[in-house]
């Protein structure tokens, strides 16, 4: 590989290793729907459960397991574990993806969702 290819190379990486000001709109835009929305009854902190579960760390996160936070039999027995993809249905319709699930808030706008996943996930790689 040629000085001007492997530069080329290393540059391109580093781009896409920088995150877009798209994405950090969107991770701004979750925190304040995390905030308005999500807040009152979970935590984004380590230990700190509400009427909810700490949603610190969630992503990758077996549902119905984090020590200390109450769960409905339904999440605890759902076998989700919990990637963009499952959050995403979850907070489309709780009740829907998880039938007899105490969660009854959700999200019903795609863009939202995705700002909020986007902050989780963001979240879970600083914390």
């Amino acid at each position: 590989m040629t000085r001007m290819a492997l530069a080329l190379t290393l540059a391109l990486l580093a781009a896409q290793a920088m995150p877009s000001p798209a994405l950090a709109q969107q991770a701004a835009d979750g925190e304040r729907l995390f905030r308005t929305r999500c807040g009152t009854c979970h935590s984004i902190e380590p230990g700190q459960n509400r009427v909810g579960p700490s949603l610190a760390g969630v992503l990758g996160r077996a549902a119905g397991t984090l020590e200390g936070a109450r769960y409905s039999p339904a999440l605890r027995e759902s076998g989700i574990v919990w990637s963009s993809e499952t959050i995403d249905a979850y907070l489309a319709d709780p009740r829907q993806l998880v039938p007899g699930t105490t969660m009854t808030v959700g999200l019903r706008a795609p863009a939202e969702r995705a700002a909020v996943i986007a902050y989780l996930d963001g979240r879970s790689t600083t914390h």
